[in-house]
C-alpha cells in the first residue's frame, strides 16, 4: 500500500471467505464463500491498479479469529509493511452476539480505509495531481478548525473541568457536548461531530466518559490535515459507508446554513446541493468519496480567494512588524516627551481651540473677580461675592458660545468654502458642544453655590453699620430671609432656568437619549430620541429668562454695564436666522418620492426627486420631517446617493419611536417585492403613471459631516458597521463617478475637469461589516454596479458578516467551499448576493492597515468609519501606531449614530 503522503490513487478489492454472496461495484469485487462456522477467516485487501488479484505484493492479508461473541485479530501481513493498514485493523475489534453483523461490520471499516487511502493518493484517471506542499496543506487546515483557537489554546483541563461541571453520574450527554468542547451556540452542529466521532469508535450511547471525551478531543485538536478531513468526512457520511450521497450533502448544507444563520442559503438548498455534486462528482456516480474533497480543499494558492489579501512582500511585511513592535524606553523622560509629542501630532487642533476657550473662561472669571474685590459689597459679601461673579461671567459667556457649535449652515459654509477646516476641527463640533455645556454647568454651579451658602447669609447676619453701603442695591430695609431673594425677579428666574436646564441636561445623556434604561426602569417612559429634543427645545424659555434675569440685577444698575444681552446678541441672531432659513428651505424644497423600499433588518429605503438647485457633497447628511409622524421633528440622515445622481437616496434604520412610525406610514402604500426585485416590500413610481398617494415629505440641508472630507486624500479606507456604511456608500458611488469622468476626459484629451479641480482620490479600500446577510441587500444594486463598472480596480469591496463564523472553523467549511464554487461558476457571492466575496467573521484591522502601508508607502491614507462607537478606540490606536512608526500617515474620522 501507499503511504499517505504519496500522490498515487489505488482502487481496491476487498476479498473475504465467508459466504457465497457477492456485491460488484465500480474498482471493487466483493466474494463471500466457506463455512460461517470456521474460526479463522483472512481478509485480503489489494491495489488494483498495481497488477492482478494474484499479485502477492500488493495487498494486506489479515487473519480474523471469529468466536459467538468477538472478532479478533489473529495476525496482519503486508508486502508494502503498511502500518496504518495494520492499526485500523486492529480497531476492528468489536463486541457482538450476531457473526454476519460482525463481519459486515469489519468490510464496511476496510472500505472506509479504502476511500481514505483514495482520498490520500488521488486518481490518475479523474484528478489533476494535488499540490500536497506544506503550504496548501496549511492553508487547507485552516478551514476545517474543529477547536477555536480560544478553546485550543485553554487544552483540555479546560475541557476537564467543564465535563466536571456538565456532566451528570460521570456521564457527559449529546445535548451538552458542544458546550464542554467550546462549540457554544451551534448545538445541533456540535451533535453531528458527536455523532461521527462516536460511530468511528462504535459508540452506540448518547452519553460519554471523561476517557471518550478525552479521545474525542485529542482527535479534535489533532493539527494534522487528514485527520481534520477524515473528521469532517466522517460527520457528512452518516451510514459510515466511505460515501457521500446527495441526500448526505443536503443536510449537512442545511445544518452549516442554520449554524450560521444563512436563511438564504437554507431556502435554497437543493440548488446548492445540486451544484457540489455537480463539481465533485462528474461521472454522476451519485455520491462523493475523500479524495474529491481534498482535490477542494488543496485547490493551488492561486485560486484561493483569500490571497488577494497577502502582502506583495514577504520581506517588507516582516520588516514592517518588526517596526511595530512595541519598545519601551527606559528613559520616563524622553518615554513621556514623545508620548507628549505623538498626542499633540493627532490632536494639535482640539488642543489649541480648548487651550483658547480654558483661556478665556479663566480671563474673564480672573477679571470680574478682580473688579468686584475693589467694590463696596466685599466688605460684607468677602470672596463669596467674587466668586459667584467670575461663574456668572464664564456663564455669559458660554451661554453665548453653546449655540454656534450647532449652527449648522454656518459651520457647513465655513467647512465647503474657507481653509478654516485646516486649523478648525469642523468634525468635532457636537462634541465642542457637550464641553461647553460641562462649562456651563461649572459656572452655574460657582454662581448659586456661592450666592445660596455664603454671600446670601453674609448679607442677612450683617450689622445695620456693615449693610449701610448696600442700601441702593438692596432697598433701605435689610432683607429678612431667603424667600425675600426667591420671590424677586432675580430670584424666580433663576430657579426655573436651573430646572429647565437640569432637565435638558440630563436627557441628553446617553443612557436616557438612547433608552438604555431597563424595561422595569420607572423612568423609561421618559427617555428616547423625543424627550431629549422636546427637552433641548426649552432652551427658548430659559434665554428669554436668562436675558431677564441678567438684566434685573442687585448690584448693576447702569444699562450699559449690564452685559448678558451683549454676549447673546450675535449668537442669538445667527442661531434665529439659521433657523428661519431651515423654514423657508424647507417649505419651498418639498420632494417627490419615487422609490420606497422596506429591506431586512428593520430598513426603509427612500429615494426622491433632487429640488432645483439642490447641490451636496458625498458624505453630507440632510434632516427630514414627515407630518405624517410628527410636524415638528426633523431627524438627520446620511446620503446614499452620489452627487452626480439625478435622485436623493437615504437609508432610515429603525431604532426609535419616529423611525418605527416613519417605517409604518411607508410600508402601507407598499406591496410584497418582485421575485426580480430586492427588498420585502416595493413602490416603484414610474413617471406619468398613478400609484399610491405618498406621505409629504419635507427635507433641509445639505449639512457637513467628517466624511465629506475625502476629496482631500488619494487613498481612502472606508470602513462601515452596518447601518453606519450609509455616508460611504455615497462617496464610494462618487469615486466610481469620478473616475469614469476623469478616464472620459483623458480619452478627449481634456486632462482637467468641468470645476477646474482634478479629482485626488486614486484608491479606496471599503470594509462593510454586518450581523445580518440580509443587510446585503440595501446596497446591492450599488455593490454590482461597483465590481461591474471598476475596471480599473480603483474600488476595492469587503463584505464581512460577523454571523457566519470564522474562515476556518469547520462550522463554516462547508459554505467557504461552496462560496467558492458558486462564484466561480456564476460570479455572485451566495452570501451577500453580489457579485463582491463576502468575508466570514470581523476583519483583522491590524492586517488591513498593515496591506495597506505595504501597498501605499509614503502616502496619506483618509481613514472614514461611520458606525458603533466600540470600535473606534482600535482604529483610532492603528491609525496613530502606523502612522508613527511607518511612512504612510492615516488620518483617522469618525462618525458615530
Amino acid at each position: 500500500m501507499s503511504s499517505v503522503n504519496d500522490h498515487t490513487t489505488l482502487h481496491y478489492y476487498f476479498e473475504q471467505e465467508l459466504a457465497s454472496e457477492s456485491e460488484p461495484e465500480a474498482g471493487r469485487s466483493v466474494g463471500f464463500s466457506g463455512p460461517l462456522g470456521a474460526k479463522k477467516r483472512s481478509v485480503r485487501l489489494k491495489d488494483a491498479t498495481a497488477g492482478t488479484a494474484d499479485d502477492g505484493n500488493n495487498y494486506v492479508e489479515i487473519t480474523l479469529d471469529v468466536r459467538d461473541d468477538a472478532v479478533a485479530i489473529q495476525s496482519v501481513h503486508s508486502a508494502g509493511a503498511d502500518l496504518e493498514a495494520a492499526l485500523v485493523a486492529r480497531d476492528l475489534e468489536r463486541r457482538s452476539s450476531n457473526v454476519v453483523a460482525k463481519l459486515k461490520q469489519v468490510g464496511q471499516e476496510f472500505r472506509r480505509l479504502a476511500s481514505s487511502s483514495s482520498l490520500v493518493s488521488g486518481s490518475r484517471q479523474n484528478m489533476a495531481q494535488l499540490d500536497r506542499t506544506k503550504s496548501s496543506a496549511a492553508q487547507a487546515i485552516k478551514g476545517l478548525q474543529f477547536v477555536t483557537k480560544n478553546v485550543a489554546s485553554e487544552g483540555w483541563p479546560e475541557v476537564e473541568r467543564r465535563f466536571n461541571e456538565l456532566a451528570v453520574d460521570g456521564m457527559l450527554l449529546r445535548s451538552r457536548f458542544g458546550k464542554c468542547i467550546g462549540m457554544v451556540g451551534s448545538e445541533e452542529f456540535a451533535g453531528e461531530v458527536f455523532d461521527a466521532l462516536a460511530r468511528r469508535r462504535g459508540i452506540t450511547t448518547t452519553v460519554l466518559t471523561k476517557e471518550e471525551l478525552r479521545e474525542f478531543w485529542e482527535q479534535l485538536s489533532d493539527q494534522s490535515f487528514d485527520a481534520r478531513l477524515q473528521t469532517f468526512f466522517d460527520m457528512v457520511d452518516k451510514n459510515a459507508d466511505g460515501r457521500i450521497t446527495e441526500e448526505e450533502v443536503r443536510e449537512i448544507i442545511a445544518l452549516s446554513a442554520s449554524a450560521n444563520k444563512l436563511s438564504s442559503i437554507q431556502e435554497r438548498v437543493e440548488e446548492y446541493t445540486a451544484l457540489i455534486m455537480e463539481e465533485l462528482d462528474p461521472n454522476n456516480l451519485g455520491y462523493i468519496e475523500l479524495y474529491n474533497l481534498e482535490m477542494l480543499l488543496l485547490q493551488p494558492q492561486g485560486q484561493q480567494p483569500s490571497s488577494r489579501l497577502c502582502a506583495s512582500s514577504n520581506n517588507m511585511s516582516q520588516m514592517l512588524s518588526q517596526m511595530l513592535v512595541p519598545t519601551k524606553d527606559r528613559n520616563p523622560v524622553r518615554r513621556c516627551w514623545r508620548r507628549i509629542g505623538y498626542f499633540m501630532e493627532d490632536n494639535w487642533k482640539r488642543v489649541w481651540v480648548m487651550a483658547l476657550w480654558l483661556a478665556i473662561c479663566v480671563g474673564l472669571f480672573a477679571w470680574k473677580f478682580n473688579q468686584y474685590r475693589h467694590r463696596a459689597v466685599f466688605q460684607v459679601m468677602g470672596y463669596c461675592v467674587t466668586t459667584a461673579k467670575g461663574g456668572a461671567e464664564t456663564l455669559k459667556f458660554n451661554m453665548a458660545l453653546i449655540l454656534l457649535p450647532v449652527c449648522r449652515n454656518t459651520i457647513t459654509w465655513f467647512r465647503s468654502k474657507t481653509k478654516l477646516g485646516v486649523v478648525v476641527p469642523f468634525n468635532d463640533n457636537i462634541n465642542f458642544h457637550k464641553v461647553i455645556a460641562a462649562g456651563i454647568v461649572v459656572g452655574a454651579a460657582l454662581h448659586i453655590v456661592a450666592h445660596l451658602t455664603c454671600d446670601f447669609p453674609r448679607l442677612l447676619h450683617c450689622t445695620d453699620a456693615e449693610y449701610e453701603p448696600l442700601k441702593p442695591f438692596f432697598g433701605e430695609r435689610r432683607p429678612p430671609n431667603y424667600w425675600w431673594f426667591v420671590k424677586g425677579t432675580e430670584g424666580w428666574t433663576g430657579v426655573v432656568m436651573l430646572v429647565l436646564m437640569a432637565i435638558a441636561y440630563v436627557l441628553a445623556q446617553p443612557w436616557f437619549r438612547r433608552n438604555r434604561l431597563s424595561p422595569t426602569n420607572p423612568l423609561r417612559r421618559l427617555t428616547g430620541f423625543n424627550a431629549f429634543w422636546y427637552s433641548h427645545h426649552l432652551f427658548v424659555v430659559v434665554y428669554a429668562l436668562y436675558i431677564v434675569h441678567g438684566y434685573c440685577l442687585y448690584l448693576i444698575k447702569k444699562w450699559y454695564k449690564k452685559t448678558t444681552w451683549m454676549y447673546l446678541a450675535i449668537p442669538l441672531t445667527l442661531y434665529a436666522c439659521e433657523r428661519l432659513l431651515r423654514v423657508f428651505r424647507s417649505g419651498s424644497e418639498t420632494v417627490k418620492i419615487q422609490k420606497v423600499a422596506v429591506y431586512p433588518g428593520n430598513v426603509l429605503a427612500l429615494y426622491m426627486s433632487k429640488p432645483q438647485g439642490f447641490r451636496y457633497r458625498s458624505g453630507q447628511y440632510i434632516v427630514v420631517n414627515c407630518a405624517a409622524v410628527s410636524p415638528f421633528e426633523w431627524h438627520p440622515f446620511s446620503i446614499t446617493s452620489a452627487p452626480g445622481d439625478d435622485y436623493i437616496s437615504i437609508h432610515v434604520r429603525t431604532r426609535g419611536d419616529w423611525t418605527s412610525q416613519l417605517r409604518a406610514v411607508f410600508s402601507q402604500v407598499c406591496q410584497p417585492a418582485k421575485s426580480d426585485q430586492s427588498g420585502l416590500l416595493r413602490a416603484d413610481l414610474v413617471q406619468g403613471s398613478i400609484g399610491p398617494r405618498m406621505p409629504k415629505l419635507l427635507i433641509d440641508g445639505p449639512y457637513g459631516a467628517p466624511a465629506q472630507d475625502y476629496e482631500h486624500y488619494d487613498v481612502l479606507l472606508l470602513i462601515g458597521l452596518g447601518i453606519g456604511a450609509t455616508p460611504l456608500i455615497s462617496i464610494v458611488k462618487d469615486v466610481l463617478n469620478n473616475v469614469q469622468q476623469q478616464k472620459r476626459e483623458d480619452r478627449h484629451g481634456d486632462g482637467d475637469s468641468s470645476d477646474g479641480k482634478k479629482f485626488m482620490t486614486q484608491r479606496a479600500y471599503f470594509y462593510w461589516v454586518t450581523r445580518e446577510e440580509g443587510s446585503f441587500e440595501w446596497f446591492r444594486g450599488i455593490m454590482n454596479e461597483v465590481a461591474e463598472k471598476d475596471e480599473e480596480g480603483v474600488i476595492e469591496l469587503h463584505n464581512h458578516c460577523t454571523s457566519v463564523y470564522e474562515e476556518g472553523d469547520a462550522r463554516s467549511a462547508l459554505i467557504l467551499m461552496l462560496q467558492a464554487l458558486h462564484h466561480a461558476k456564476n460570479g455572485v457571492d451566495i452570501v451577500s448576493g453580489t457579485r463582491v466575496r463576502t468575508h466570514f467573521a470581523r476583519p483583522n484591522w491590524r492586517a488591513v492597515f498593515k496591506r495597506i502601508t505595504l501597498n501605499h508607502p509614503g502616502k496619506i491614507v483618509g481613514v472614514f468609519y461611520c458606525g458603533d462607537p466600540l470600535v473606534i478606540g482600535e482604529l483610532r490606536r492603528l491609525s496613530q501606531d502606523f502612522s508613527h512608526r511607518t511612512t504612510t500617515k492615516f488620518v483617522f474620522h469618525k462618525e458615530n449614530f
